[in-house]
């Protein structure tokens, strides 16, 4: 056990540190925006998968309750190979850390989901004062538009319950019907590849966790990535020069008051859409993202390893 527990513990921490700074250094998601956000996820996923398997190992190892119902599938004489009846107090060490950090993990998702949750409430509530009143038999498509007044020219999609499809008055004076096809298609990639729960994931782990970079450069390239890949959505239905205008258009009269992070982004994203980057290979494509579906099951092989001897 103890060999396990420790594969998995160093698992945990090369994909925490090293492998996220590779991953958060590398230029090719920014070709394939898509796949780059499958790779975060999926080491995510691998990290957070390596330390819930060293928690129920460890807690089989103090806990005899624990050990029937974790090796009640497995062949008889695998506990005794895991070596869980010899084990010292650094298993409860790591147990009450590992317990500590899931905890944690779920506070942090709760709070921060509960905070969005709140401000959709609020925003929901000023849109309804904003919004112009409609008839009651106006028939509500699928995909409702809602268009508030506001001179500034704006549009994004608000999630939930219903979801609202929202642009200003600003910006249906300022874009061109072309122009504003491509915002709503970019907004609309959004909807459909739920990048709202993407980044409330990746905001609450960096939030929770914000000394380990992994989270940290995970929620700072899918804040980037979710753009792009919208942009790419928005770019093969309108073309990517008038996807590029609209973005201009929506952000001009922002200027020296955006903060310059904002500025670089948009710059980054323009600079794209008119560059065309070329995209990656089918076939490494195709391999990238079946190494990556492959790490979170890493982890869940590494405790089968002692057993293999008792099999045979």
């Amino acid at each position: 056990m103890t060999g396990c527990l420790f594969l998995l513990c160093a698992l945990a921490v090369v994909g925490a540190v090293p492998v996220a700074r590779a991953l958060g250094q590398a230029v090719w998601p920014e070709r394939e925006p898509v796949l780059g956000l499958w790779v975060w996820q999926c080491l995510v996923a691998a990290f957070l998968v390596s330390c819930l398997t060293a928690l129920v190992l460890s807690a089989a190892a103090i806990l005899r309750a624990v050990r029937p119902q974790l090796f009640s599938p497995a062949p008889s004489g695998i506990e005794a190979v895991c070596g869980l009846s010899s084990t010292s107090g650094w298993a409860m060490a790591l147990t009450l850390f590992l317990a500590m950090g899931a905890a944690w993990t779920v506070a942090a998702l709760v709070r921060h989901f509960r905070a969005v949750r709140e401000a959709r409430g609020k925003v929901r509530t000023q849109l309804r004062e904003r919004a112009p009143g409609l008839p009651a038999d106006l028939p509500v498509r699928a995909d409702p538009l809602l268009v508030v007044e506001d001179e500034s020219p704006n549009a994004w999609w608000l999630p939930g319950s219903p979801s609202r499809l929202v642009v200003t008055t600003g910006g249906l004076n300022r874009l061109t019907s072309r122009q504003l096809d491509a915002v709503l298609a970019h907004e609309r990639g959004h909807a459909r590849a739920r990048h709202d729960w993407l980044l409330q994931v990746s905001a609450a782990l960096a939030c929770g966790f914000p000394k380990v970079p992994l989270f940290t450069h995970f929620c700072e390239r899918t804040h980037r990535l979710v753009e792009l890949a919208a942009d790419d959505s928005a770019a093969r239905r309108c073309g990517r020069v008038t996807t590029a205008l609209a973005l201009i258009e929506l952000n001009q009269h922002r200027g020296v008051f955006a903060r310059a992070s904002s500025r670089r982004l948009l710059s980054g994203r323009v600079d794209r859409l008119l560059a065309a980057p070329s995209r990656i290979r089918l076939r490494r494509r195709t391999l990238i993202a079946a190494a990556a579906a492959a790490m979170p099951l890493l982890p869940l092989l590494i405790p089968f390893v002692p057993g293999v001897g008792v099999l045979d």
